[in-house]
């Protein structure tokens, strides 16, 4: 696993209404899986989102918060606590729907 900093613009739309919008995601690597596009609190507009009761834990990344949007439970995710072989993706967010943006 992973993690560098990327530079493709990355944006999360739902339902019409932005909610992501990035040109620097940690790209998250991880074996067998897609690449993962964890942003930065700033880029994202976190007055959307509402903190679900949802908890996972990962053995590699550690245990995740999770927030949804109407009609998307559980939409985005973050590590408040990773593990320190990714202690980049610190409370930065990644989404299930995310698009690259092709300049």
């Amino acid at each position: 696993m992973t993690v560098e900093q990327g530079t493709d613009h990355v944006r999360v739309v739902r339902d019409g209404q932005l909610l992501a919008e990035s040109r620097r995601p940690l790209l998250l690597h991880e074996s067998g899986l897609p690449v993962r596009y964890y942003l930065p609190p700033d880029d994202v507009r976190i007055e959307l989102l509402k903190p679900s009761d949802t908890h996972t834990h990962c053995p590699f990344k550690g245990d995740a918060d999770y927030w949804s949007v109407a009609g998307a439970p559980d939409l985005v995710w973050s590590y408040p606590e990773p593990k320190d072989q990714v202690a980049r993706i610190k409370g930065y967010f990644c989404f299930y729907d995310t698009e690259v943006v092709q300049a």
